[in-house]
This record gives C-alpha cells, sequence and structure tokens, in this order.
C-alpha cells in the first residue's frame, strides 16, 4: 500500500502567491519562491502552481519564473497557466516540470490534449475544469476565472477528455473556493463514477476533518487545497504550513481504522 501524497495547489497573480474566495476577492500571499522553500523544508509530497491571469490577459507563460520555481522545488511540480501549444508545454518540461495543468484551453481545444500527451505522455497532462452549481445535481464548466460559462455537459465532457488522453482530472469548485467550509461532495458522486483517471477535488478544506470525510466516503480519490496551507486560525493571518510526518501518518491510519478501505486497496489521495 502507498501512503497519499499531500499536494498544496498554490495560485499565482502578477508574479506574487495569492489566495481567492470564490474566484473573487484575492489575497496578497507573499513570495512564491519563499513558499516553495518552506514547502521544501515540510517535506511536501508534490505541488501545483497555477499562474490564474496568463490565459485571462493573453499572456505567454512565465518561463523565468517557471525554471525558478522549478530550480527551488523539492518534490513534483505542476505548473497551469497560459499554456496554449505544444511548443510551449515541451519548454515547461525542459526547464524541470513534472506536470502541466491545462483549463481553458481544453474547452476551446478539446483536441490539444491528444497533441500533447502525444508528445510528453497522457501521465504529464493534467486537466483543471472550474465548475459552478447550476442546480441540486447539475455543475456549469467556467474559464478565464469564472468569467466564462460553457454550454458543455460536465461529466459528457470529462470522459471525453479522457478519451483524448488526460492522465488526471482536477475539479474545482468555484462556489466553495477559500470558504473553507468543506468540499462538494455531491460533485464528487457525480464525477467520480463516470471516469477511470485519478480525479481530485479542489476548493473548500477547511481542516483536515474535510479531508477525512471525503477519503472515507469515496475512498481512492484526490484531495486538493489552498487556503489551509496558506492561512491560519479565524482571523486567516498568513501562515506557510503543511502536515508533519507524524500527523500525516496518524490521519492515514486513523482512516485505515475507521474501515473505510480494505489492506489490499491502493490509497492516493492529494490533500
Amino acid at each position: 500500500m502507498l501512503y497519499p501524497r499531500i499536494i498544496p495547489c498554490l495560485l499565482l497573480r502578477n508574479k506574487g502567491l495569492i489566495k481567492t474566495t470564490q474566484f473573487k476577492s484575492s489575497k496578497y500571499i507573499g513570495d512564491p519562491i519563499n513558499a516553495v522553500k518552506i514547502f521544501n523544508e515540510k517535506q511536501a509530497d508534490e505541488l501545483m502552481v497555477l499562474d490564474i491571469d496568463a490565459t485571462v490577459k493573453c499572456l505567454e507563460p512565465d518561463y523565468k519564473l517557471i525554471e525558478h520555481l522549478a530550480s527551488e522545488c523539492r518534490m513534483p511540480l505542476c505548473y497551469g497557466g497560459g499554456i496554449k501549444t505544444v511548443e510551449q508545454a515541451k519548454r515547461i518540461f525542459s526547464l524541470g516540470v513534472e506536470k502541466i495543468a491545462l483549463s481553458s484551453i481544453v474547452l476551446e481545444r478539446p483536441d490539444f490534449v491528444s497533441e500533447v500527451a502525444a508528445e510528453v505522455g497522457s501521465q504529464s497532462v493534467v486537466a483543471v475544469l472550474d465548475v459552478k452549481k447550476k442546480s441540486e445535481n447539475q455543475y456549469e464548466i467556467y474559464s478565464h476565472n469564472g468569467q466564462k460559462k460553457s454550454q458543455l455537459d460536465l461529466v459528457d465532457f470529462v470522459q471525453h477528455l479522457e478519451k483524448l488522453g488526460i492522465g488526471e482530472l482536477v475539479l474545482n469548485s468555484i462556489d466553495n473556493d477559500g470558504l473553507m467550509t468543506g468540499y462538494d461532495m455531491n460533485l464528487i458522486k457525480k464525477v467520480k463514477p463516470a471516469i477511470s483517471v485519478p480525479f481530485t477535488i479542489l476548493g473548500g478544506a477547511g481542516s483536515i476533518e474535510d479531508i477525512k470525510q471525503v477519503i472515507t466516503e469515496h475512498k481512492i480519490i484526490g484531495v486538493a487545497a489552498g487556503s489551509i496551507f496558506v492561512f491560519h486560525g479565524k482571523f486567516r493571518a498568513v501562515l506557510i504550513s503543511y502536515l508533519s510526518l507524524t500527523d500525516k501518518e496518524s490521519m492515514i491510519h486513523e482512516v485505515l481504522n475507521a474501515g473505510a478501505f480494505k489492506s489490499s486497496e491502493y490509497i492516493e489521495y492529494v490533500l
């Protein structure tokens, strides 16, 4: 049995680290390089970094910053933001990045997934979709930081992306983003059974209990988070943090002892 991967998700804007609430009200957190150094010291398993303005502002990926991040990072790094060509993707990989996250481009040109996967392998291609609840069991896909709504059916589209060659799917809940009140469990129930690639839910984590709830109910699943790694206390003071190895092992053992998994099952998720 493998131990879970615990992965902070960091947002970039104007070369700085920020955190949003429902894709609005962004708060400056600090220098991303310093954050990477702290996560190195904390021995994080993996790191996801998303430049949320690159596509909106039609900017080229910031290769100098990406190179700096990759050179400092002592863990696998996933980068997303402004990637629109295979050449850009290959250049980013050449800088030391292990995975690329594709968002708006997969809505505009789904076949781009196949083009990139053919060059770098499906295992390195992550699709990140921002979704908002329309009704109790219906969700709409948005792009450009929640500003542009698509007319695509969520389940049909993620199944199509899987056929095209994505190696991982990340669903980001716009409704729950930054609220730290828990994950959208209904969203997980709707999408997870429909695909076979690794699936990660993002948006809403406020405590380790939220993580435990997700993996207890849904077993093999990814759980991504940002706020719990950059804020501390009820006043949301800025503090870059990460679970200690002892805390991480304790959490997994508690879940296992609760009977959520059989001893032979493979467990992999991200926090």
